[in-house]
């Protein structure tokens, strides 16, 4: 899909129902890989079919679903992996993947060919968490999905983390970004983020506690 002059591939890989994303310019042959995982030739195929460049991934956080591509990747393409600074320091897994590894902080700028993306900081999944805003759109790994968000129960979860990730950091985002999750969790694979705030359940708390409350309850 194609929103103004942004690129993106929406991949839907693996058992879990996982998203893996390109990121790039429309009119640019350099893309990012978001979440390389389960199936590196798919994610392949799709490179060279659109007649792009692999030049680096950005990795939303360290869950195994999510980074599970990324030995391979590397063996095959010698590309920069981007990781949030908090999310290196949480996960073996990733400091495994040793000079290739990119730690990067809140806000700090990606530039992929003639564009530049930004890495927003965005905890309560785990702790190192982060969404890359590339243009008109988000591409949110595990933090916020269309109508529900990341499980907050697991080791490095923090449900008033994510709180504030969703009532300040994601609130600023503008209501005609899209939202690009990273599972197929709703009816639609996209969405608008000023839907996405009105639909989904957990922008609609007023304060801290009445969130964790609800994120906490026990599960069924």
């Amino acid at each position: 899909m194609t929103l103004e002059t942004l690129y993106v591939r929406q991949l839907k890989l693996g058992p879990m129902d996982n998203f893996v994303y390109l990121v790039g310019a429309a009119d640019a042959p350099e893309v990012l890989v978001v979440d390389p995982a389960w199936d590196v030739p798919a994610i392949e195929r799709a490179v060279a079919e659109d007649g792009k460049r692999l030049v680096g991934a950005f990795v939303s956080h360290c869950h195994k679903d999510h980074i599970n591509g990324l030995p391979e990747l590397l063996s095959r393409h010698d590309v920069p992996v981007y990781a949030q600074r908090e999310e290196v320091a949480f996960s073996e897994d990733l400091r495994a993947l040793g000079d290739a590894l990119r730690p990067v902080g809140p806000g700090d700028a990606l530039t992929v060919g003639p564009r530049t993306f930004l890495a927003l900081h965005t905890p309560g999944h785990t702790p190192g968490s982060h969404c890359l805003l590339a243009g008109d759109a988000l591409v949110s790994g595990d933090t916020v999905f269309i109508n529900g968000c990341g499980r907050c129960d697991m080791r490095g979860g923090n449900p008033e983390d994510m709180y504030r990730s969703l009532s300040q950091v994601l609130l600023r985002v503008p209501d005609e970004t899209r939202l690009w999750p990273g599972h197929d969790y709703a009816d639609v694979p996209v969405a608008a983020m000023g839907q996405v705030r009105q639909a989904n359940p957990y922008f609609a708390f007023p304060d801290v506690a009445s969130f964790v409350a609800y994120r906490m309850r026990p599960r069924r």
